[in-house]
């Protein structure tokens, strides 16, 4: 036995003991980290500054700010989506009703990554509490800061049987993983993902996958280049590019592509300076190794733009890359502030360019022409994505956020949150003063009655 069954047990037990069943006690406790975390912002952003040096307004906008909006929400439709739901129910079952009871799967297992470390661990956090069950979070050992600022906030709210972070290195999720949760969710790499998957089903242990991918942006010749450019170039740095929905990889028609280059050069000057290696409010990169691996890519590549290096800061200007579709940096998700540019001459030749590469998890379309929009739209499978910006869908609570195939399965983000950790129970109610002896044998002639109640 682990040093975590114990915990788990107890998890378990407190859903079972039915007092996540109340929605107005969801609610308050909702609320109580709500202002819990109010309390302990600047604390949080403190430590998004100290494990990736993310700027207090960036690490709001993308982490804090976020995680709030997705809070508040939840409190206010929690009601809405927790209630019955009548359903109808066909003749043949005469007299009866149907409906469809909300109810949480229990304990829920969260492992999060290091490169949002508090909005990617809150926000599934919220949606598993929101539909009633319990948690037990377990952040990236890359980024031990936030993880202990989410450890202080959630036991400054709630009981450890209720939601609880785990601290420390990765052989701790690996002990975790060997329990046997009600429902595990993962947000990391495909190749992690493949063993969270494996290990959950040692115990036919439902899961929803993050995962990533290389997500493209075509630019077309109708589009708002200087706008275009400004926006891709935010979506690419935000994180120093380490943002699972970052623009992989850009792919611009030729007879826009000067602009576009000559565009991007200014907006990255304009957002991060002419050195922005240097800059105090760049994000740097996690870690030294992934440092490394980046710097040598970028040098295998050899940029026409940008790519300087600060190996004291661990932080990498944004560079610009001439690619083809078969060179070595368009083999996986490149996770840094590396953009290749690959041009086109038509949209007939690339689709089937897209469509043949794993599917991605976000897609990102510069055009002001519809007839492009649809065409792009219904030809591609991937998570979701922008038309005319870059990232901002996944801010939105209305819109799931989730991959297909190898960049995920399942989604969350409001309602969908809900609904992923959530067991929709159905229930028939046959009234018990008529029974139809229709069903029961002997049958004699009553196929074709049958046949019309069918």
């Amino acid at each position: 036995m682990s040093d975590f069954s114990e915990l788990v047990s107890r998890q378990k037990a407190f859903v079972k003991g039915g007092v996540t069943r109340s929605v107005s006690w969801r609610k308050e406790q909702l609320k109580r980290l709500l202002a819990e975390m109010d309390k302990q912002e600047d604390r949080i952003l403190e430590a998004l500054k100290q494990d990736l040096n993310k700027a207090p307004f960036e690490a709001f906008a993308a982490e804090v700010g976020t995680v709030r909006a997705e809070l508040k929400h939840c409190i206010k439709h929690l009601s809405h989506w927790a209630g019955k739901r009548r359903v109808g129910t066909p003749l043949a079952h005469f007299p009866s009703r149907s409906y469809i009871l909300c109810e949480p799967y229990g304990s829920v297992l969260l492992l999060s990554p290091w490169n949002y470390p508090f909005q990617l661990c809150m926000a599934p956090l919220i949606a598993a509490l929101c539909a009633g069950n319990s948690v037990i979070a377990k952040p990236s050992s890359h980024a031990p800061a936030t993880a202990s600022a989410i450890g202080d906030l959630l036991e400054a709210c709630f009981p450890e049987e209720y939601a609880v972070c785990v601290q420390g290195p990765t052989s701790k999720a690996n002990e975790l993983l060997d329990e046997d949760f009600d429902y595990i969710f993962f947000t990391g790499s495909p190749g992690v993902g493949r063993m969270v998957m494996e290990k959950a089903s040692k115990h036919l242990t439902p899961v929803t996958l993050e995962l990533g991918g290389k997500s493209p942006c075509i630019v077309t010749p109708d589009a708002d280049i200087s706008l275009a450019a400004r926006r891709i170039a935010w979506g690419k740095t935000i994180n120093a590019g380490q943002t699972c929905v970052a623009p992989d990889y850009l792919i611009v028609h030729r007879s826009v592509y000067k602009q576009l280059v000559d565009s991007l050069v200014d907006s990255f000057t304009a957002l991060w300076g002419e050195t922005p290696h240097q800059n105090p409010d760049y994000t740097r990169i996690i870690d030294k190794r992934h440092y490394e691996q980046l710097v040598e890519l970028k040098n295998q590549a050899e940029p026409f733009y940008g790519g300087q290096e600060n190996p004291d800061t661990l932080q990498i200007a944004p560079a610009l890359i001439d690619a083809k579709w078969d060179d070595p940096i368009m083999a996986d998700e490149i996770f840094g502030p590396l953009l290749p540019v690959i041009v086109y001459e038509g949209l007939d030749h690339i689709l089937p360019k897209i469509q043949a590469r794993p599917k991605p998890l976000a897609l990102y379309l510069f055009t002001t022409s519809r007839r492009t929009e649809k065409k792009v739209l219904h030809s591609v499978s991937f998570g979701g994505g922008c038309v005319n910006d870059t990232v901002v869908h996944l801010a939105n609570p209305g819109l799931p956020f989730g991959g297909v195939g190898q960049s995920g399965m399942g989604s969350y983000h409001g309602k969908a949150g809900f609904d992923t950790f959530t067991h929709y129970k159905s229930i028939l109610k046959k009234h018990a003063h008529i029974d139809v002896p229709l069903r029961y044998p002997p049958y004699k002639r009553g196929l074709g009655l049958l046949k019309r109640f069918f």
